[in-house]
């Protein structure tokens, strides 16, 4: 036994959407939130670095010279002040006189290399195990004939930097996943709403009855019209489909009713026979009659084919002289049992046409057999092929007794036969007609060289 196919859950696409949004926002977001951290670190150090060279400065500024020429400093306590915070972070400060002699401060505080009368120097490092962040200073105090170099080093711990870098790093996030639920509601209510032709697509064809097969005429989205194209193509198919089911059923049911019963009429016959040539007769009868239903049923089938192949699509390029010459071959040996002399005209060089070869093979067959079903004996069929301007043009000629002119056009109509004596269906020539406009042709029928016979022609637009 195959195993049974796991059905698969229907998907809802609002969801799958909203999952797409999540994701793709929290990839961007990791990727802004990284970024943000980042600024936020250049901007806490920026600000407290402001600061912390201000200190500096206001330290250098009160440097002096004592009276043995030695650098002394009276270290203001405003200077520590502006490194307060609420995040209660520690201030260190040495200042360094010539050759590298500590004046004061802490002695084992990292300093910053900087630059004699340059800017402050900044660098993180560590003082006592925890991270300080250090900010240099290179000045002189000025002896009246020479300078003595000294350097002010300021440090504080991280705690206020990494707060504010918290601060805002956070602020950020809370706006960030704020604007991700935002987008995720206007995406489900935006698909909500979008989706609204779609249920009332569905609730048109859902209100439909089951013969109505006309194609929906409902405003939609342009992304849409593809489908509503889709569905509108197939629900044409399938209403030539039925078209053709509703013709067959109904012209089996006509037209193999007489068949049918001549058949049993035959059988009662036999049955009632009292003797067996009159059984066999009954008997020869009863067979004609079936393959006189027989050719009825693969006229009707024939006729369902053309129906259902009206919806076809393009299609390639064939050689009318080589199908015609090939057709015409294999009716020769039926030919020569009826005594009919059955030839074929045409060029040597192709005929292209558009069409299914097998569809319009069977019309040229059709006019074969019709040619050599009333033509009689000692009769000649031809069948030509020939280029006239932008038509290429199918014939098939006989001498027989023909159509008259005034029953030619009752002639093709379904189920109506030419003339009114003979064993014809009433189905080869509509079977032709139909099979030429389906390939953009007719059937146009005339009597035969010196009025006499038929000359039926398929009219097809050549390929250039």
């Amino acid at each position: 036994m195959n195993p049974r196919p796991l059905s698969r859950r229907p998907f809802s696409l609002r969801r799958r959407l909203l999952a797409w949004l999540l994701v793709a926002t929290a990839v961007l977001g990791t990727a802004a939130l990284i970024d943000t951290w980042r600024e936020a670190v250049r901007t806490a150090n920026a600000l407290a670095d402001r600061v912390l060279a201000g200190s500096a400065l206001v330290i250098a500024e009160r440097a002096s010279l004592n009276d043995q020429g030695q650098i002394a400093i009276d270290i203001p306590y405003g200077a520590l002040e502006m490194l307060s915070s609420a995040a209660q972070d520690r201030v260190f400060y040495r200042v360094d006189g010539p050759p590298g002699h500590v004046v004061t401060g802490y002695a084992d505080l990292p300093m910053a290399l900087a630059q004699q009368g340059g800017d402050p120097v900044f660098a993180d490092g560590t003082f006592r195990g925890v991270p300080v962040r250090v900010a240099s200073l290179a000045r002189g105090a000025s002896t009246g004939i020479d300078e003595v170099p000294f350097v002010v080093t300021m440090a504080e711990t991280t705690n206020a930097r990494r707060e504010l870098t918290r601060a805002i790093l956070m602020r950020s996030a809370l706006r960030l996943a704020l604007m991700i639920a935002g987008a995720g509601l206007i995406v489900w209510i935006a698909v909500s709403v979008s989706l609204r032709p779609l249920y009332r697509l569905g609730d048109a064809i859902a209100e439909r009855s089951p013969d109505d097969l006309s194609p929906l005429e409902i405003p939609v989205p342009s992304e849409v019209r593809g489908l509503v194209g889709t569905v509108n193509s197939f629900m044409r198919r399938l209403k030539s489909a039925l078209d053709g089911l509703r013709n067959f059923t109904g012209n089996a049911g006509h037209q193999l009713r007489t068949p049918l019963a001549v058949v049993r009429t035959q059988l009662a016959l036999a049955v009632r026979a009292g003797t067996l040539a009159e059984a066999q007769e009954a008997a020869h009868k009863g067979d004609a009659a079936v393959a006189h239903a027989e050719r009825i049923l693969a006229q009707l089938l024939l006729l369902a084919k053309v129906d259902a192949a009206g919806g076809g699509g393009p299609r390639a390029p064939i050689d009318l002289a080589a199908l015609a010459r090939d057709v015409t071959a294999d009716h020769i040996p039926q030919a020569l049992d009826l005594g009919i002399d059955l030839g074929f005209e045409g060029a040597d060089s192709t005929v292209p046409v558009r069409a299914e070869p097998l569809l319009l093979g069977e019309a040229l067959r059709n006019l074969i057999s019709n040619a050599m079903l009333h033509a009689g004996r000692a009769a000649v069929v031809t069948v030509r092929v020939r280029i006239r301007g932008a038509q290429a043009l199918l014939e098939v000629e006989d001498n027989g007794p023909g159509i008259p002119p005034g029953a030619r056009a009752s002639a093709v109509s379904r189920f109506a036969r030419g003339q009114t004596e003979g064993p014809g269906m009433g189905l080869g020539l509509p079977v032709v007609e139909e099979i030429a406009t389906l390939f953009g042709g007719h059937l146009v029928l005339n009597e035969g060289a010196g009025g006499r016979g038929l000359l039926a022609r398929i009219v097809l637009p050549a390929v250039n």
